[in-house]
């Protein structure tokens, strides 16, 4: 078989540090997953308190989206304290007590790192901005306009309008790729990449299993400040920021991923390495060259452990055409790289109603994922089988959905609060009044009632990632090159101890498909998986996974 690069390991000789290879990352929202105290919004508390829940569905790690101290501009993602919980969220006693009771459970703690720029309320900021002789006045991206008193250069930001913002005190632009209230560091500075690793130690140090690394592509900006191209029309996809934003105009090659990342990479995964069994996770935005991305800052073992692009987080339907493009890509352009997949996150509308799936095709989709070569993340209420909630435009919290309604409707609509009773006061979620609205038609599938039905969305999830944990050859071992048979993926997952053949329908109609020749024992049949002898039939939704029998 053509079998992709990779390190083939099975579960009972797999070492600790490696864990997070072919692992199963669950992510956790804060403000929306429990509050403990009825204010309305998740705290860490509330997820100690949901520590079982999480555990028993077979995860390995979790990922908690930033609690650090925030003006919440943009709900934790523009940071004014990197080594502090804000106190809607609790305290740091509150995050060691999470921490120690998750791993008593066996859980990794992953937290979310925004490395790329501060909130404008941080302390940094206010120094850099004061003047332009000051210690940290290189720390932000600062630029002189151009004669006719316009920003330097061309620049966006996902958030709208362009990417530099007036500062009245230096007479200078500084640059923000999001929010004109989250300035970009400026990583071209040394002490600003010491400042950061030291971050990251202090965090290491207090026992965090990894980090989940914020727009890791976007830490450095080209030094010459030039102008980004324009991007053709058919070159344009919405995959990073939505249709209707004019950011998708460009191509950005010297507003982000920039060459000089690679090395500060290598410093932090070094760092990293201090600590046994610690991982990273980057997220990668980029519509045109994610993947490619992807391979260069996991390359080897001095880069990152894993990244992941937002194939599976855009609008196109994961098709078997769609799977089998991104696979031949990925292993053209990047090889050697760990991926981790993702179908649903706090930024993108959920993909059951992305992709338009109902329960069936959401059942095959969710066996696919522990199918596929790479880790991967979970996203809460997603083993529910969520779909978007409806969020008015009066009840929007979300400034990106704000500038871009009614077209795009923000990142509201999948942020809303976990539903974990069917009855009572706000589905279990808070005994006030919830930061968003707690959506009716999600607590139609909250987690008691799903939990009292075994064949439920919530009991696959967990059959399916026992599966994965079951069959090391799922988990981290090689995948051939994938096959399509009209709508039918097949491929083959192996290791030295065993070898997995998977197929999975994706169409509309029944297709018959050849099995391949050998003795094979079918799998996955409690979780809707068919058998056959020589061929079988597969219809709308449905998959086959047969291990080869080596006696």
């Amino acid at each position: 078989m053509n079998v992709q690069n990779t390190v083939e390991l099975s579960k009972s000789t797999k070492a600790v540090s490696d864990w997070w290879r072919g692992g199963v990352i669950y992510q956790i929202y804060p403000r929306s997953f429990q509050d403990s105290n009825g204010d309305g919004i998740g705290d860490l508390k509330g997820i100690t308190q949901r520590l079982d829940y999480i555990a028993s569905l077979g995860v390995d790690a979790i990922w908690i989206s930033p609690f650090f101290k925030s003006p919440m501009k943009d709900f934790g993602y523009d940071v004014s304290d990197y080594r502090d919980v804000d106190p809607m969220f609790g305290s740091l006693e509150d995050f060691r007590e999470m921490l120690d009771r998750a791993h008593d459970k066996g859980l990794k703690v992953m937290i979310d790192l925004v490395l790329s720029h501060t909130s404008d309320q941080h302390p940094w900021f206010g120094e850099s901005r004061a003047s332009r002789d000051n210690p940290k006045s290189d720390w932000y991206v600062w630029a002189d306009p151009k004669p006719d008193g316009t920003p330097p250069n061309n620049w966006l930001s996902i958030f709208g309008g362009s990417a530099w913002q007036w500062d009245p005190r230096r007479l200078q632009y500084y640059l923000h790729n999001f929010l004109t209230s989250q300035p970009d560091l400026n990583f071209h500075s040394p002490d600003v990449q010491d400042a950061l690793l030291d971050v990251a130690r202090f965090w290491l140090d207090l026992g965090v299993d990894g980090f989940r690394l914020d727009t890791i592509n976007f830490y450095f900006h080209d030094k010459q400040l030039r102008d980004n191209p324009a991007l053709p029309i058919e070159a344009r996809n919405a995959s990073i920021a939505p249709a209707v934003n004019p950011y998708n105009h460009q191509d950005h090659l010297y507003s982000k991923s920039q060459p000089e990342n690679i090395t500060f990479l290598e410093r932090l995964r070094e760092l990293t390495d201090e600590y046994e069994g610690r991982a990273c996770l980057g997220e990668v935005g980029d519509a045109q060259r994610g993947l490619e991305i992807m391979g260069e800052y996991t390359s080897g073992d001095k880069r990152m452990h894993m990244c992941y692009a937002f194939e599976f987080l855009e609008k196109r339907a994961l098709t078997a055409t769609y799977a089998k493009q991104v696979f031949d890509q990925l292993q053209a352009k990047a090889g050697d790289a760990w991926p981790c997949w993702a179908f649903s996150n706090h930024d993108v509308q959920r993909h059951a109603s992305r992709w338009g799936l109902d329960d069936a095709a959401i059942r095959q989709h969710t066996v696919l994922m522990m199918c596929l070569r790479g880790s991967a993340c979970l996203y809460q209420g997603e083993e529910l089988g969520l779909h978007e909630a409806d969020v008015p435009f009066e009840m929007l919290q979300d400034p990106y959905g704000i500038e871009f309604w009614p077209e795009f409707k923000g990142r509201d609509g999948c942020r809303t609060p976990m539903v974990w009773t069917a009855q009572g006061e706000q589905s279990g979620f808070s005994t006030g009044e919830p930061w968003l609205p707690v959506s009716a038609a999600q607590s139609e599938k909250a987690v008691d009632r799903l939990e009292a039905d075994r064949q439920s969305m919530l009991h696959h999830y967990r059959r399916a990632i026992a599966l994965r944990r079951a069959h090391p050859a799922l988990a981290s071992g090689a995948q051939s090159e994938m096959r399509q048979v009209g709508s039918v993926l097949m491929f083959q997952r192996e290791n030295a101890s065993e070898t997995v053949f998977c197929a999975f329908n994706q169409g509309a109609e029944a297709k018959r498909v050849d099995l391949p020749e050998g003795n094979w024992r079918v799998i996955g049949q409690d979780l809707g998986g068919v058998d056959g002898e020589g061929s079988v039939t597969l219809h709308p939704a449905q998959f086959c996974l047969m291990v080869r029998d080596e006696g």
